[in-house]
């Protein structure tokens, strides 16, 4: 495995218990260099997500809850404690990048869930830098002034991805972004320091709800753009207003088929209405591959 998409996937297999580990770096290079989430499911046997497609792999293996508990413990260094406002929200960001998604039993304070306990399922994204991505966009989304921008596709449709880049060449062109990355998806953030490269100006808050990290950002780091991930609530939409307001560029993304597909509902009808983002970028999946298309929203 030499290529950087199977040592990305190298670097995800590391999780892994020793046993397990073995089997998985001994896949096919086009299964590593497909593969985009592993995920295990106590008394079922491993997969790997591809494109639209979950593939069983290891099929005399079936996963005990005492190894996702041991993935846990390798993702967090033996320290789960000092995750453990990361794992009541479902996930961890383990070095490198990689982040796992978490299900179990909630507890419960109220109607709010202080804990997760016996784990049942881990799902490991294999985040992936990809430089070139925005090429054949970037130009057109500065020229005359980088105007709020917002990312279009259904979920796992590369949004994230097409982020971090922009993130990455806006910073490195002389603007100064502040990236609201509530789940390190963005980043990748491990004990404090971005495990991606999202550029020489760009300062990032993690572990902060969306809305309030914008908030946060505005009054400490006066940036010239805000970027942040998934637009999910009407308080996201308020502090990206705020933002806007205060005469800051915006970043974001939203899940969608498209700029009509966000009017047919109630929470981005308002988003598009208030003309908050002067531009989409639509990412759709075209045999395999992403497409980009921009549409100018005012």
């Amino acid at each position: 495995m030499t290529s950087l998409t199977t040592q990305e996937f190298f670097r995800a297999a590391r999780l892994l218990p020793p046993c397990l580990r073995t089997e998985v770096l001994n896949l096919p290079d086009d299964v590593a260099e497909g593969a985009e989430e592993i995920r295990l499911r106590t008394g079922r046997t491993p997969s790997v997500v591809i494109a639209d497609d979950e593939v069983q792999i290891l099929p005399s293996h079936i996963v005990t809850a005492s190894e996702l508990q041991l993935v846990l413990e390798i993702a967090t260094r033996a320290s789960a404690h000092t995750y453990a406002d990361s794992i009541k929200m479902g996930f961890v960001t383990a070095e490198g990048g990689c982040r796992l998604g978490l299900c179990g039993t909630a507890v419960t304070d109220g109607n709010k869930i202080s804990a997760l306990r016996r784990l049942s399922s881990v799902c490991i994204r294999i985040s992936r830098e990809k430089r070139g991505c925005a090429d054949a966009i970037y130009k057109g989304l500065t020229d005359g002034g980088f105007k709020s921008t917002l990312i279009i596709s259904p979920p796992g449709g590369g949004k994230t991805t097409l982020l971090r880049e922009l993130v990455r060449l806006l910073s490195d062109s002389g603007k100064r972004i502040s990236l609201a990355d509530e789940r390190s998806e963005v980043a990748g953030t491990f004990e404090g320091q971005p495990c991606f490269d999202v550029g020489a100006r760009t300062d990032v808050l993690t572990g902060a709800p969306k809305s309030e990290g914008i908030y946060l950002l505005l009054r400490s780091m006066a940036p010239q753009i805000i970027a942040f991930d998934e637009i999910t609530s009407p308080l996201d939409i308020e502090a990206a207003e705020t933002a806007a307001n205060c005469g800051v560029s915006l970043l974001a993304t939203a899940h969608g088929a498209g700029v009509f597909d966000l009017k047919q509902r109630d929470l981005y009808k308002k988003l598009v209405d208030k003309q908050i983002f002067r531009r989409a970028v639509i990412i759709e999946n075209i045999k395999g591959k992403r497409r980009y298309t921009v549409e100018e929203l005012s």
